[in-house]
């Protein structure tokens, strides 16, 4: 198993985590595996999640009830408990969270779950483009009943720029592009291939990482920016 890169509590939670899960399930219990930002070099435990995959024989809710302890004695603990063939079933579905997953993840316990999916990149575009579309309906409803109080717009201007950024990271794939999967690197990548207001969004990604302070006149701009780049990407999404 790779070495964790976590502050001592938090490998400690973990490995109480697994050997608890490993008495309740025995021979049901198939795999643990750590992903995203934990298992990669931009985990920050004053924000971030440890997300865990934990893969069961069976997810009857008289399974998942036998963990209800154990996943909720955690604060920072995002357990997902899946069957393989719930997740080979659903591949077309939820392409973008399974490539996410591939992407940075350690198998902690038992076999490697993710190592062999096979994502087929027209199911990723089309969830690419809904996912957008859906991002981008909802900004501008916002901005509807909030231009008035444009301070009212920072905080899901922040919280939905962190989702965007993992659906373009997926869109950078369908241009058979490998993402970077620092923010800071990302954003760099992006302006290389959409025309975005790279200024823009390094404010808004250092808003949320707490860097610097935006204004309500600032605010207001930088989401109507983002909101036209977003428009813009979606035409490209689109023609791919």
């Amino acid at each position: 198993m790779k070495k964790l890169s976590l502050p001592p509590k938090l490998e400690r939670e973990i490995n109480l985590f697994i050997l608890n899960l490993k008495k309740i399930y025995k021979e049901d219990l198939l795999s643990i595996t750590l992903y995203g930002s934990a298992a990669s070099s931009e985990f920050a435990p004053a924000y971030s999640n440890l997300n865990i995959l934990v893969i069961l024989k069976s997810t009857a809710l008289s399974e998942l009830k036998k963990a209800t302890r154990e996943v909720n004695k955690f604060r920072n603990l995002n357990a997902l408990f899946l069957t393989e063939e719930y997740i080979s079933s659903s591949l077309d579905i939820f392409p973008i969270e399974f490539l996410d997953m591939q992407e940075n993840y350690i198998v902690l316990y038992g076999k490697d779950s993710l190592k062999d999916l096979c994502i087929d990149l027209k199911n990723l575009r089309f969830q690419c483009e809904q996912e957008l579309k859906v991002k981008v309906l909802g900004l501008k409803q916002l901005y509807l009943g909030l231009n008035d109080h444009p301070a009212a717009l920072r905080e899901p201007l922040i919280r939905t720029f962190t989702s965007v950024l993992h659906i373009l990271r997926n869109v950078l794939r369908l241009k058979n592009k490998l993402p970077p999967y620092k923010k800071e690197d990302l954003l760099k990548e992006l302006a290389v291939h959409f025309k975005i207001g790279l200024s823009h969004w390094e404010k808004i990604l250092a808003s949320k990482l707490k860097k610097i302070r935006i204004g309500n006149k600032e605010t207001e701009e930088l989401f109507l920016v983002f909101v036209n780049d977003l428009e813009e990407i979606i035409r490209t999404v689109d023609a791919l």
